[in-house]
């Protein structure tokens, strides 16, 4: 599953954005119908959140939040939604719909216990930062590109996402980089997270990363 971490549309393509404000003006009306022409296109993900937005309201966040039908909830999981994604203030679709009384959702939209805990996943949220700024916010690197701070472009995915994705693994490709981060959830409690940048040669690096720390196990590869 790709992670579309883009948060400054200027890092996009114009047939990106404008897709993507498509499909956030749909959700956020409510035009179902609309939300699922759009996800049938490319460059389109249905985990994505307005660009440049403040409320990171995915598609199933808006779903929560209207009410909608169950067959429309379902179309969306169909489509790879996580009920795990959290909005900008770590609300989950479900916390959602259940502060708005949407009480016909809260089954649907529960999201699994996977037993990662909050105190692990935050100390993984922790490393993979630091494996994902080291490669970024080098002088003269990618972050120093964008113009602007790096928390203001991008999105780093919250590892709470990775035991819903299939075989809990995630591709974040980030702009500028020509390349990114393959990240995967090994034995259900540490990353193992590769990286690479396509036109710098032997770029590649591997790194394991536990609620204890982060470890450097290869690189030179790519």
């Amino acid at each position: 599953m790709s992670w579309r971490g883009v948060l400054d549309a200027s890092l996009l393509k114009e047939e990106v954005v404008t897709r993507n404000h498509r499909l956030a003006d749909a959700a956020k009306a409510g035009r179902w119908a609309e939300v699922f022409e759009v996800l049938d296109l490319q460059w389109v993900s249905v985990n994505q959140w307005r660009l440049g937005g403040s409320s990171w309201f995915s598609p199933l966040h808006q779903a929560a939040w209207h009410g909608a039908s169950s067959s429309v909830v379902a179309g969306l999981l169909e489509r790879g939604a996580l009920r795990t994604l959290p909005s900008r203030d770590g609300r989950t679709a479900h916390d959602i719909a259940r502060s708005r009384g949407h009480l016909h959702l809260l089954d649907q939209l529960a999201p699994l216990d996977y037993g990662l805990g909050q105190d692990r996943a935050a100390a993984l949220d922790a490393g993979l930062a630091s494996v994902i700024d080291g490669r970024l916010r080098l002088p003269g690197g990618i972050a120093e590109s964008y113009g602007k701070p790096l928390e203001e472009c991008l999105r780093y995915p919250p590892v709470v996402v990775l035991p819903e994705c299939p075989e809990q693994r995630l591709w974040f490709a980030v702009p500028a980089m020509y390349g990114g981060f393959s990240i995967a959830l090994m034995s259900g409690h540490y990353l193992y997270v590769e990286s690479w940048i396509r036109v710098v040669g032997d770029s590649g690096q591997a790194h394991v990363i536990t609620h204890e720390g982060v470890t450097l196990v290869d690189e030179g590869f790519v």
